[in-house]
């Protein structure tokens, strides 16, 4: 959403370019893991039946809703891209507070205990008292302390990402006013450089910027520089736009700023130096993801164009 925002391309478009490339991630990673297990003799669980996973899949269930509200919603003409920001942001509220309990006033409180019997009376029973609970706690829920916290917090990210946006906005019009994207792709063709040698430089410049820069900002800086150039190089910008996201994935695992690592290592309890050498394989398998990625372009746009027939862009 962030590129689709810097480089004004369809969200739609955007969110199914990235069915394949996810699914794909996923098994490779899932490969990964498995042959790791497997070479290292790591311990595994007996299978508890189906019903253990039947009860993890209804665990997740409101959580996976999100997903379904929002695309639901955008390819369903419900509502636009940005006024689904707004319903997830109100569901997701809604979810944390009154039904996991992640957070807010009833923040780790249980409706039904373990030794409770699960019978019909019971569950009834159950429902009538969150409901209750919910209608005393919803409107205290947004005056919360955990919850303006957390507000603030993510208000300080978004008045970040607004200047960076308004700045980048100011550097594409200058850039569009300059030519600049034209002139360095007539020097890109005089280097005999073409899609490939450009595909490279772009991969090189994020892999570099995400070592150090948060993610959407570095996305939002570069993406109005280099779209232009890859326009006029007949790239497509949904390809492209999944190109740049797998880097900022990678970015989030990579030092000395990697966000996700410094997340591991806290949890884990670990030192950063064996976070990092612990992600190093990991590291490897995106790299190479990313190689596939970048030289397939079918995979980002295949499904778009079949779901929503052939971009058009106008230079």
């Amino acid at each position: 959403m962030v590129y689709a925002a810097a480089t004004d391309v369809s969200v739609g478009r955007m969110f199914l370019g990235g069915v394949i490339p996810g699914l794909m991630a996923g098994g490779m990673l899932m490969v990964g893991i498995y042959i790791a297990a497997r070479w290292k003799g790591l311990p595994s669980q007996p299978f508890e039946g189906w019903g253990e996973v039947l009860n993890a899949g209804l665990g997740a269930f409101w959580g996976l809703m999100l997903i379904v509200i929002i695309l639901g919603g955008i390819y369903g003409g419900i509502f636009t891209p940005t006024e689904a920001a707004a319903v997830a942001a109100i569901y997701a509220f809604f979810i944390a507070n009154f039904i996991y309990k992640d957070m807010g006033p009833l923040k780790g409180q249980r409706i039904l205990s373990d030794d409770q019997p699960r019978t019909i009376g019971v569950y009834v029973g159950a429902f009538f008292k969150w409901l209750v609970q919910t209608l005393i706690w919803f409107f205290p829920a947004f005056v919360h302390k955990g919850n303006k916290e957390t507000v603030f917090e993510a208000g300080k990210l978004t008045i970040m990402l607004l200047f960076i946006i308004a700045n980048a906005l100011i550097l594409k019009h200058v850039l569009t006013e300059e030519r600049i994207p034209q002139m360095i792709t007539e020097s890109l063709i005089g280097a005999g450089l073409g899609v490939v040698g450009f595909l490279i430089m772009v991969n090189v410049l994020l892999l570099i910027g995400g070592q150090f820069m948060e993610p959407s900002g570095l996305l939002i800086i570069v993406a109005p520089l280099v779209f232009p150039i890859a326009m006029e190089l007949g790239i497509d910008p949904i390809h492209l736009g999944i190109m740049m996201v797998v880097n900022m994935e990678i970015g989030m695992i990579t030092p000395p700023v990697g966000l996700n690592l410094f997340v591991t290592a806290g949890v884990a309890q670990m030192s950063m130096m064996n976070v990092v050498k612990a992600a190093a394989p990991w590291l490897g398998i995106m790299f190479l993801f990313l190689i596939i990625v970048t030289y397939i372009p079918a995979i980002s746009t295949w499904l778009p164009t079949l779901m929503m027939g052939p971009e058009i862009v106008t230079r």
